[in-house]
Order: structure tokens, then C-alpha cells, then sequence
């Protein structure tokens, strides 16, 4: 479909004039019907650029991307100096995870200014969140490409790495071999550490008969390996104990590897352990310790008191993490054991009252359709979780779009649209509320969207409004399912409202977030195919598109000095060089950490506003649950809705 299709038609006096030209004229009568496409598209680009359309429906631009910045953005995080985050890491091509070839780039929305970024592992689809200090947190990432039933040439599969020995633990590097009873060799893929066996000492007995008896208990630890040979000569069908290379005498004897079924069945991607932290002033990837569990596709979710929860995600042989999430403290840089629970990958996780997490249902790509989908309050603490009822067709929120909605005081989360499990055709348009603020919650119906919608992107604006853009009917944009249009919703009204519609479909890794400024950036895609025939290999979208709201377009916005502050939850904070005469509301809007429709980090809290020594002042919250410390931006936005340029907050 083209794009003239999903705009909001222009007035007619605006397609009358922009038909009126005589260039246009000329080419209707010399070419007929191939001229009135021109005509049409020569009608919409001056339509569109009309300060009335502008003003009431937006307007989209497109950024001049330098060829050597361009990149696969599979990530975007906004930082405290406003500059814009995309990670690509190996960006889904595996010929640069075979080179080692991962990217990162720092964009400059104010300048359009471009910097590469050193990134040293594989961070396609890690998880991140925001710190307390600005710094932004990045766990996991890509160890190995997922290989289809037939491209497998090794045997392969999860090895064991038994060790007896009580005495010290023994690391064993990547290339490591295993030899089984049969001679079959097996070579380790990456590094392993296998902790000390466990030493129990008791006493039996008394006086002179007493002895000592112990008892030692085997560690483990799992490593993936394949076979040196290929084909179907490396598979085996039964469990076996395997000799460790230069392993003689006693170490023999204590390490040594079991398996059992390795075969050339299809892998899937496997996770990474490793973590950073990203420093926005150093513009550097500073490396903390790792996670316990490699994790492809987490959710790390900010908790009230700073830490992170690491969540969900497929570990270091392929497969879904069954429960074992942790939590990253960032005044140690460490991480320790959370508590116990199954969600499917990329799980939406709200931080809300008292302290909990919303689990809304949302969730991207891996798990079962009958497990874990049900949303719910979780209690991370107690590890109580309390299901949260009325969503029908609970098998449809993957790849769903959910926001906590503004200002986060009211404590909705509303989900949109979503699709079916894995590579389902399926998409909805429903659209859910969960009002968390009541004794007892459930999902109630919000209005449905224009059409069935997968990888729906949603940001928060200063106005108190939900923009929503892009996404496909399809899976990954399938049989030309992208879909053009933009929407408002607005939660006073439960209503949406027709947005100027982008010029890039997006799809499967795409993102967006607000900027300082109120505009909207988008970025990235991956569609699968190029055309409604599925027969063209899609290309990944690397343009970035910027949509300036309706907000933007008018004669003035409020006046926010924009030097950084400090602010204790609690504080009432004074704003000098603002005009106490300002008719405004007040709002602080943490900054987005967004990857496969979601992104948790984002939220908006209303501030209250008063006047103290010719000044405004807004009151920072006291709850930690509302407003988690870290770095905000801080608009204020007049009756109009106009919003100022954001001052960054921090929020200690």
C-alpha cells in the first residue's frame, strides 16, 4: 500500500492547490493514469508540509546518516547528556558474529553528529536498564547463531564438566577436547570454570571409636560442544563419560564430562554471561562482573531500591531459562541469586506500588504458548505472584507493545496489539488496561487499534499522550504487512487520534523514544522479505526517521533553564529563570532503554507545581516505587499542551 493511503486526508483547499499547478496539469494530459500517481504523490509531499497539517497531525523527517555511521540498530537507549545509544553488536548477521565485527554508534540529536563506540562482545539482543548514576547497564548478548534443521553440520549438544576435587576449582578454555568409551571427540565451544567439589566432614561414634567419615559431592558445570568430525558420524544416541584432554593421574580420575543425546537436531541462539556497564561522559563500555546465567532476550528491570532483576532469556545451550533470574546491585558492580520464576523471553515487567512488578503479558519470541503468559503482580521479594485476570487470548500478547501509562501516579499499564506465538500469521488489534491502584486488578478493553498490529512501538510524551507508530499485521513484515500509520492515545479520553503517518515501514528490531527536545526518534528494522510475494529477501532498515509532534508547531513553548540538578525524593526544587505567571504542569520522564517493543524504563510522573521566590518549584515524589533514583528529564508543558525543552533531573 503506499503510504498516501494511511495518511489523515489535508483539507480540500490544500489537494485543490497542490493539484492546481500547471506542471501537474501538463502531466495528466500527456500521460494519463501513470501521471495521476504523480500527481498524487506531488499532492501529498505538499499536503503534508503545510504549517496546518503540521500543526494538527506532525510531521516526519528523515536523518542524513553518514555511510560509515549506519548501522543495525537493535537497541536504543537515550542518556543523561541527551545523546542516543544504538546498539547493533553483530546486528542478526552472522557474518560479522563470525569476523567479530560489533557495533555501537552515539548519535547526537541535537548536532546530527555521529560516533562509533568500541563494543567488545556480541550484545545482539541483551537486556539493559538505567542506573542510578546515569550509567546504563547491558547484560547478555549473542555466544552462537541459531542453526535450522538441516544447516546443522556437527553433532552437538550439552556436556557436563564433573569435578571431584575438593580442593580447587579448574577452568577449562573454549576448543577443549572430550573423548568418549567409543572414541568420539567432542570440542568445548567456549570457556568453562567448574567450581570445587563440596567436602562434608562428620564424626561417628564415641571416645575412642569415634571416626571421622566425609563425604564429597561432585560440582558441575554445562559447556556446549560439538564434534570434530562432521555429519552424521559425530552423533550419539546414548549417555556416556567422557576423558578430558591432558588429563592424567589424579585430575583425570576427578574431571572428567558426561552427555547424552548429541545430535544434529536445530540450535538455537545461545546467551552470553558477560556484562557492562556504559559510561555516558567517558562514552565507554566499562565491564562489571558477569551475570551466573548467559541470557539471549532478557528483561533487566530497575527495582525501588536501584538494583536491576535480570529476567528470562535463552542461556548458553539454547534454551529458555526455566526460573533462575538475578539481581545486579550497582554499588558493588555484583551480582546475586533473585528469586525463582518462568517467563517467556523479553517479558514487560512494570516497577509499580509497594514495590512490585507487573508482569503484563507482553513478550517477545521464545516460550511455550501455554506457559508463563498469564500477567500478574509479582512480589520479588516473597516471590508471591498474584494473577492479574480479564485478558482473554492470552497466547496473543507476544510481540505486543505495553506502557505504563501517564502520569505513572494513576498506575494503568495498558497493552497493545500483539500476535500469535512464534511465526503465527496472527496480529490483534485489542488493546488492554490493568488499573493497579485497586484492591483487586483485572485487564478492562481499551479501544482497538487501526488493524491488527505486531512490534507496535509506544512513547510517552510530555503532554500526558501515548504515541504509537509503525509495527506489521505479519510476522516480521511478511506478505508487505508493514504497517504506515501513526497514533495518539489519550488516556483522558480513552481515545486515539490519527498521527502524520512515517514514510519507513518497521517491523521485527525496531525502536523508538522521546528525545529532550519532545520530538520522537525511530529506528532500525528487520523485516524478513521485501515484498507482498515473499520472494526478495528483506533488507535491515537502517535510516533513522524523526517525528516532530503537533506540539512543536506552535508559536510558543514554555521557558525551563536547562542546566542539571539535583533533587532528593521528597524535595521541593525551585526552577530560577522560570516566570512564575506560567499556567504549566509538570512532569518527570525517565529516559528510554527500548529493544523488541519493549521498554520498561519509560515513565512519567506528575509533579506538583507552586511559586517560591519569584520562581516555580516542582515537588519531587517520596515513594521510591514511583520514582526509582536516576536521571529524568523534567518538562513542563503549558494549558496548551506545548511542552518546554527537558532539564535533566537527577534524582538521588
Amino acid at each position: 500500500m503506499s503510504a498516501v493511503r494511511y495518511l489523515p486526508n489535508p483539507s480540500p483547499k490544500a489537494r485543490k492547490a497542490a493539484l492546481s499547478t500547471g506542471c501537474v496539469l501538463a502531466l495528466l494530459a500527456a500521460n494519463g493514469p501513470a501521471a495521476t500517481g504523480f500527481a498524487e504523490r506531488a499532492w501529498h509531499e505538499y499536503a503534508v508540509n503545510q504549517p496546518a497539517y503540521k500543526a494538527g497531525y506532525g510531521h516526519w523527517d528523515v536523518v542524513d546518516v553518514p555511510v560509515r555511521f549506519r548501522v543495525n540498530a537493535i537497541h536504543a537507549a537515550l542518556l543523561r547528556t541527551g545523546k542516543v545509544l544504538l546498539i547493533a553488536g553483530s546486528g542478526n548477521d552472522e557474518k560479522n558474529f563470525r569476523a567479530g565485527t560489533f557495533r555501537s554508534v552515539l548519535w547526537d540529536p541535537v548536532r546530527n553528529t555521529f560516533k562509533t563506540v568500541p563494543t567488545p562482545k556480541d550484545m545482539f539482543c541483551a537486556g539493559h536498564a538505567q542506573l542510578p548514576d546515569g550509567r546504563l547497564l547491558v547484560a547478555g548478548g549473542t555466544a552462537r547463531y541459531e542453526k535450522l534443521t538441516g544447516d546443522v553440520d556437527r553433532a552437538g549438544g550439552a556436556m557436563l564438566v564433573k569435578n571431584e576435587n575438593p580442593d580447587a576449582p579448574r577452568a577449562f578454555p573454549a576448543g577443549t577436547l572430550f573423548t568418549g568409551s567409543t572414541g568420539k571427540r567432542y570440542r568445548s565451544q567456549v570457556p568453562v570454570l567448574v567450581p570445587r567439589a563440596t567436602k562434608e566432614v562428620s564424626e561417628h561414634g564415641k571416645g575412642k571409636k569415634k571416626k571421622k567419615k566425609v563425604r564429597v559431592t561432585a560440582s558441575q558445570a554445562r559447556v556446549y560442544v560439538e564434534a570434530v568430525t562432521a555429519g552424521e558420524s559425530g552423533i550419539t544416541h546414548t549417555a556416556d563419560q567422557y576423558r578430558i584432554q591432558g588429563l592424567r593421574g589424579k585430575d583425570g580420575h576427578d574431571l572428567y564430562g558426561l552427555a547424552a543425546k548429541l545430535g544434529l537436531d536445530k540450535k538455537d541462539f545461545q546467551g552470553l554471561k558477560d556484562a557492562y556497564e556504559f559510561d555516558p561522559i567517558a562514552e565507554r563500555y566499562v565491564p562489571v562482573d558477569p551475570m551466573s546465567e548467559a541470557r539471549w532476550y532478557p528483561t533487566l528491570v530497575t527495582l525501588e531500591d536501584g538494583r536491576v532483576l535480570a529476567v528470562s532469556g535463552l542461556d548458553d545451550m539454547g534454551e529458555i531459562i526455566p526460573g533462575k533470574n538475578e539481581i545486579y546491585d550497582p554499588r558493588t558492580h555484583r551480582w546475586s541469586a533473585g528469586p525463582n520464576r518462568y517467563f517467556p523471553t523479553y517479558p514487560a515487567l512494570f516497577l509499580t506500588g509497594g514495590g512490585r512488578l507487573f508482569y503484563s503479558g507482553s513478550n517477545a519470541g521464545y516460550g511455550p504458548a501455554d506457559k508463563g503468559r498469564a500477567p500478574g503482580l509479582w512480589n520479588v521479594e516473597t516471590n508471591s505472584f498474584v494473577p492479574v485476570p480479564g485478558l482473554p487470548r492470552q497466547d496473543m500478547t507476544e510481540t505486543s507493545a505495553s506502557v505504563l501509562l501517564p502520569p505513572a501516579q494513576d498506575r494503568r499499564v495498558m497493552l497493545m496489539g500483539g500476535g500469535g506465538v512464534g511465526e503465527s500469521h496472527e496480529s490483534t488489534p485489542r488493546t488492554a488496561i490493568a488499573d493497579l491502584s485497586v484492591p483487586s486488578p483485572r485487564f478492562a478493553p481499551g479501544p482497538d487499534l487501526p488493524q491488527g498490529t505486531r512490534y507496535l512501538n509506544a512513547v510517552l510524551t510530555p503532554d500526558d499522550q501515548v504515541f504509537t507508530t509503525g509495527g506489521s499485521r505479519d510476522y516480521r513484515g511478511k506478505r508487505g504487512s508493514d504497517i504506515l500509520r501513526a497514533q495518539f492515545y489519550d488516556p483522558a479520553r480513552d481515545a486515539f487520534r490519527t498521527a502524520a503517518a512515517p514514510t519507513v515501514g518497521r517491523d521485527y528490531h525496531t525502536e523508538a523514544l522521546l528525545l529532550p527536545d519532545g520530538r520522537i526518534a525511530v529506528f532500525g528494522s528487520n523485516p524478513l522479505f521485501a515484498d507482498k510475494d515473499d520472494t526478495r529477501m528483506g533488507v535491515f532498515e537502517q535510516r533513522i526517521e524523526v517525528y516532530t509532534p503537533p506540539y512543536l508547531y506552535r508559536d510558543r513553548r514554555p521557558a525551563l533553564p536547562s542546566a542539571p540538578r539535583e533533587a532528593e525524593r521528597g524535595e521541593v526544587v525551585r526552577l530560577p529563570g522560570t516566570d512564575p505567571r506560567q499556567k504549566v504542569t509538570a512532569r518527570l520522564m525517565r529516559p528510554s532503554a527500548v529493544t523488541h517493543a519493549t521498554d520498561v524504563e519509560q515513565r512519567s510522573i506528575a509533579l506538583t507545581v507552586g511559586v517560591r521566590d519569584g520562581a516555580l518549584t516542582v515537588t519531587v515524589p517520596e515513594d521510591p516505587s514511583l520514582v526509582p533514583a536516576g536521571w529524568y528529564m523534567l518538562f513542563l508543558t503549558d494549558r496548551a499542551g506545548t511542552p518546554s525543552r527537558a532539564a535533566w533531573v537527577h534524582v538521588r
